[in-house]
């Protein structure tokens, strides 16, 4: 490998809004970040459907043919 060109690792705090806190190594410190794997949607299965027909109804009532 060659010096001198490889990033200095720190020991680092990422910090989520939920409050959990994961410690690991980055070129950054202390980085925040909004959602973590501990509050996710699709990680804790509090998953919001979507009603998607009701959308396309709604796109189709605005901007489709009117039918005859």
């Amino acid at each position: 490998m060659k010096p001198k060109i490889h990033p200095n690792y720190k020991e680092t705090t990422i910090t989520c809004a939920c409050g959990e806190v994961i410690h690991t190594r980055s070129t950054k410190q202390n980085i925040r970040v909004e959602i973590c794997s501990k509050c996710h949607p699709l990680y804790t299965g509090k998953q919001k459907f979507v009603d998607s027909a009701g959308r396309v109804e709604k796109f189709r009532r605005k901007y489709g043919k009117k039918e005859q």
